[in-house]
């Protein structure tokens, strides 16, 4: 999605149209039915506004847009340890919606749609990426490539490709970092994410999310009645849950969402500003079968180096609990590609280092290391399920609840 996003995002700009790229996947163009399948798929995003617009800019929002994702306009956050929640609405901020979620397939299709417009682009699949080779240069002198000197791909059937600028955005598990021999750091959570599609006995317009001993619960809104489940548990217990009948697992969502007391706020606290508990819709049977994914954190140490840029989760991998993961990839998205136009402005290669660095590199590093943080820190600060901790936690969540400018700033943080 964040390659193909790149793509439309220079093929729609007049200044930086005129640049050849070629979009490479080892797979094919996604395909999605028209009228979409009744069950939603698993994989599924959440989309902000920031990233909402670039789809705008674009043109491909059209195809993304309801009824084919859902927007949610309130989202909701409580843990089980305490007696603390907070609920935010997109009226908080002045907005008529919060964000949406859409199926991966979805964007990705929309996305294709669009690129086949623009001239610029060259669509070449299946091929696979043998081997890289960039310019040389030492980092102590901070030298960046001679202008004659170009990125050369050599793909699994033997063609080469030179190129003023690679743009790795294959993933996770990037084939273009390790061939650059970028170093990256990683950690495991020791859990798996537990996803699928389930109905709700209600209709949904709020993200719900309950801090568990084991790990953050998410209900989404997606589409036609249906809501998404992203669980982050134990290994023991996704392993369990994945096996589970579809009643026996509606039984067990319903359970984690709504077992033990509803949460009522501080009693000490003033009242007044504070927007109330409400109960999330009971998850019924019917939907897709369950499946589960390892959680880890990883991040590459440079997302540059000459006539290379890593994009999305080839150079940062955050944890689901807050669904940014995809939004810090359309982040970097806006910044190469305003990078980029800004060569063509003036001239410059677009394979250049020092302009790498400070136009995308150093900008983007700091925001995700900001959002790696912060998630990082939330997973750890709602571990705990009782004692003093928790019942700071319930206490600063009551705070965050009760101050319109303070969860007016958190909301616009995280929209984007």
């Amino acid at each position: 999605m964040v390659g193909a996003a790149l793509a439309c995002a220079l093929g729609s700009n007049p200044i930086t149209a005129s640049l050849r790229v070629l979009v490479m996947d080892r797979g094919g163009p996604t395909e999605v039915t028209s009228p979409l399948p009744e069950v939603p798929d698993l994989r599924v995003s959440t989309v902000t506004p920031a990233s909402v617009q670039l789809f705008q800019d674009i043109g491909a929002w059209e195809d993304v847009a309801p009824p084919r994702s859902a927007a949610f306009q309130h989202m909701q956050v409580w843990d089980e340890g305490g007696n603390g929640y907070v609920r935010y609405s997109a009226g908080n901020v002045g907005l008529a919606n919060m964000g949406y979620v859409a199926e991966n397939r979805v964007l990705q299709a929309a996305l294709m749609r669009r690129l086949k417009d623009f001239k610029n682009s060259t669509l070449f699949w299946p091929a696979s990426l043998e081997a890289l080779t960039l310019p040389s240069y030492a980092p102590e002198a901070h030298e960046g490539p001679s202008t004659n000197s170009l990125a050369e791909l050599r793909l699994a059937d033997g063609r080469t490709i030179q190129a003023r600028l690679v743009v790795g955005a294959d993933g996770a598990r990037s084939r273009t970092r390790q061939l650059a021999d970028l170093r990256t750091f990683s950690r495991s959570y020791h859990q798996r994410g537990i996803v699928a599609s389930v109905r709700t006995q209600q209709a949904n317009d709020t993200a719900w999310q309950r801090f568990l001993p084991t790990g953050p619960l998410a209900l989404l809104p997606v589409r036609d009645g249906y809501s998404n489940i992203v669980w982050s548990t134990s290994v023991q217990q996704a392993m369990a849950l994945e096996k589970a009948s579809p009643q026996e697992f509606a039984l067990a969502v319903n359970e984690a969402l709504n077992g033990g007391s509803t949460p009522a706020g501080n009693p000490l606290l003033p009242s007044r500003s504070r927007e109330e508990f409400v109960a999330p819709p009971a998850v019924s049977a019917g939907g897709s079968k369950q499946r589960s994914f390892p959680l880890t954190l990883a991040g590459a140490g440079r997302y540059v180096r000459p006539r290379l840029a890593l994009v999305g989760d080839a150079a940062h991998v955050v944890h689901p609990l807050a669904g940014q993961g995809v939004n810090l990839g359309f982040g970097d998205v806006r910044a190469l590609s305003a990078a980029l136009t800004h060569a063509v402005e003036t001239g410059r290669d677009p394979g250049e280092l020092a302009l790498l660095e400070e136009m995308y590199e150093e900008p983007r590093q700091r925001e995700n290391g900001m959002m790696m943080v912060a998630l990082d820190s939330l997973k750890h600060i709602f571990a705990p399920q009782s004692g003093f901790v928790a019942s700071v936690r319930g206490l600063g969540l009551d705070l965050i609840n009760g101050t319109p400018a303070l969860k007016a700033r958190i909301m616009k943080y995280a929209m984007g």
